[in-house]
């Protein structure tokens, strides 16, 4: 039986949103603008990297082609320098929103057709209820930050008040989130994740997608830095996602990353969550490798997102682009006649744009492995004829969203 692999490229955005004006994304391109600002010398950084932006695996699996479509353009560098071999194109989102669990969920067959709540960028921003409820119930002293902020700066301006006070800090984006950061020493990473549980049921009366413990270690006098124990509290889907439908038919199911965690837990079979981009893509090929007959790995590579897009940091998201492109010929080792892999994004996270939040955009969608022939799958309308194609490849028939291209 077939089997299929999913990597999700957190944030690896390629413009062209047509609704980018109603999010303030009118002209993001992640990708296009980092092959940009490499060609120009800008995304150089001695001991990093330096020069254009080198993705030539990808390129060959249509990866430029893909962002030509999107766009209209061909960004510096991506012009495969070999013949095609993979099936490429591009996908719409029309979930409301440009979130993690929006993007994912309709990747996964449920595009979300409801709006979302969201903190006002007021000091504060949460409702006092909600403050009050998370106070009295967590048994804090108090709560730091209540507004929007960057996760780095608001620990750096926090950190030493929430050391010496015990109170948590919680802050929030244009996303639909309440992060909670502490100390993993000082404050305990289990209480941590307890008092998460306690805000997850909190938002829950503000439709919030997702409560982000942010946790951390150091001290005022060497500095912050967050650790890899991040654990997201995301609301369920609304109806089953291709998860459901490969655990209802007793398919081998493997998530790597967040994807647990996004997907609230359902059906995501055997979880494995290392920490960071490598140790998530070899956690994804070794799963591969061992995979059972009709199963599907699910994985998620957040360092695109989390440490470069909304850091702003073009040098290192390039470098980070080229670490995987490096891996590819990984991945195809791992595959037997009959396998599948699709390469994909949730949404874009420019690193050239104003702020630091996720930009409405496109996503690649790169298909390959054994007897895929090369050329266009053309523009996709929704996220969700990924999920469709993945379960039409495993020969799994769903009634749910999306259109297979096979």
């Amino acid at each position: 039986m077939p089997r299929a692999l999913l990597i999700v490229l957190d944030s690896v955005g390629i413009g062209g949103a047509e609704d980018a004006a109603a999010y303030g994304d009118a002209g993001a391109d992640t990708l296009g603008h980092i092959a940009e600002a490499c060609a120009a010398g800008r995304g150089d950084r001695p001991g990093l990297r330096q020069g254009p932006l080198h993705l030539p695996h990808m390129a060959a699996f249509g990866l430029g082609l893909a962002c030509e479509a999107s766009t209209g353009r061909m960004p510096p560098n991506l012009a495969s320098g070999s013949a095609l071999k993979g099936a490429w194109g591009y996908g719409v989102e029309t979930s409301k929103g440009k979130d993690t669990p929006s993007g994912h969920w309709e990747i996964a067959g449920v595009p979300v057709d409801f709006d979302w709540g969201y903190f006002p960028n007021t000091i504060p921003s949460f409702p006092k209820e909600l403050t009050d409820a998370l106070i009295e119930r967590g048994r804090l002293p108090g709560i730091l930050g209540d507004k929007h902020a960057s996760g780095t700066e608001i620990i750096d301006a926090f950190g030493p008040e929430h050391m010496r006070t015990g109170k948590p800090i919680c802050y929030t984006s244009v996303d639909s989130v309440l992060q909670i950061a502490a100390h993993e020493e000082t404050f305990g990473l289990e209480r941590l994740y307890e008092l998460c549980r306690i805000g997850r049921e909190l938002c829950d009366a503000y439709k919030i997608g997702r409560v982000i413990a942010r946790p951390f270690l150091g001290s005022p006098e060497a500095g912050f830095k967050r650790t890899g124990n991040r654990k997201d509290f995301a609301t369920p889907p609304p109806s089953d996602t291709i998860l459901d439908v490969l655990a209802q038919q007793g398919r081998a199911v493997v998530t790597v990353g967040k994807i647990g965690d996004i997907f609230a837990h359902r059906s995501t079979g055997r979880e494995i969550k290392p920490n960071g981009n490598d140790a998530c893509l070899s956690a994804a090929i070794e799963a591969m490798r061992d995979l059972a007959d009709g199963g599907f790995v699910f994985a998620n590579l957040v360092d695109f997102d989390s440490e470069f897009g909304h850091r702003r940091d073009i040098p290192g998201y390039a470098a980070a682009l080229e670490a995987f492109d490096r891996r590819v010929p990984e991945i195809e080792t791992a595959l037997r006649d009959g396998d599948l892999v699709i390469v994909t994004a949730d949404h874009g996270n420019d690193p050239s744009w104003h702020g630091t939040d996720h930009t409405r955009e496109h996503i690649p969608i790169l298909c390959f492995g054994p007897g895929v022939g090369a050329g266009s799958i053309g523009r996709r309308a929704s996220f969700a004829d990924i999920g469709a194609t993945v379960l039409a490849h495993l020969g799994v028939r769903s009634s749910g969203k999306g259109e297979s291209w096979l």
